[in-house]
């Protein structure tokens, strides 16, 4: 290991299982904040062609994920909010001829969080590097953020937040003409 290398200092709670039951706020940004998947107009965001695939990425979460579903998110130009809901224990589902099963044979250890923001993220930079043909562009900053939500009373206020974001996008950090 180098000594000159920069060392990032993890941003999760030290020492949570965050494949634990409950209601996550998770925020994921493009690399450099650039604005890749559409515009606001009017208070509403308007998809692009990569915005359509983040959208339908975010979507398959829970078909690859037997145990989550999705709450409230908004996709905006370089960034999406989104809530995850992680409801069960997980278990594996097999596709056979006669449809999807979920196999009782194939339990396993529930995903984390970030297992499951990792997928997501390689799904979604995948299928738009396809389209563009830019094989190996990085969509999406390193990380993520994330909030545990800990009450139904937080869980109001973040879903508030995600339902107005795109209205308030003139006042956003992340918008670029407020750079």
């Amino acid at each position: 290991m180098h000594r000159d290398r920069h060392h990032r200092r993890s941003i999760r709670l030290p020492h949570y299982d965050y494949s634990q039951l409950g209601y996550y706020y998770v925020t994921i940004c493009t690399q450099g904040k650039i604005c890749l998947f559409g515009k606001i107009a009017k208070g509403r965001m308007r998809l692009n062609r990569s915005g359509r695939i983040i959208l339908r990425c975010w979507f398959s979460i829970p078909k690859h994920f037997s145990h989550i579903d999705l709450d409230l998110f908004v996709i905006m130009p370089n960034h999406l909010h989104g809530i995850i809901h992680i409801t069960d224990l997980y278990s594996h589902r097999i596709q056979t001829g006669r449809g999807e099963v979920t196999s009782p044979l194939h339990r396993l250890r529930t995903p984390t969080l970030g297992r499951i923001i990792g997928y997501f993220k390689y799904q979604s930079t995948k299928q738009i590097n396809r389209l563009f043909n830019s094989p190996g562009q990085r969509i999406w900053q390193r990380n993520y953020h994330e909030r545990v939500i800990r009450n139904d009373t937080e869980l109001n206020y973040i879903r508030e937040y995600v339902i107005n974001n795109s209205l308030k996008w003139d006042l956003d950090r992340n918008n670029p003409a407020n750079w």
